[in-house]
């Protein structure tokens, strides 16, 4: 991590979208294997893969960067 000029550390735009995309694949593949076990189709599977982890990586990296802006629980 970074120190910043107040001794704080700073997470990275950088950082961030690396974490979610690494985040992401391992929910694609979940979400992926959960809807083939429940419906047995490889194209609803991927249908709702694709959709439903295209705005949740949207989500998850706008969540990440509001969170680094809060100072609550870090040292």
């Amino acid at each position: 991590m970074r120190q910043g000029a107040t001794g704080m550390s700073e997470r990275t735009t950088k950082r961030s979208l690396v974490k979610a995309i690494t985040y992401r694949i391992v929910i694609v593949i979940l979400d992926f294997t959960v809807i083939y076990l429940l419906t047995g189709k490889v194209d609803i599977a991927l249908g709702f893969m694709l959709i439903s982890n295209i705005y949740t990586t949207a989500a998850c990296f706008i969540h990440e960067r509001i969170w680094n802006k809060i100072k609550w629980g870090i040292k």
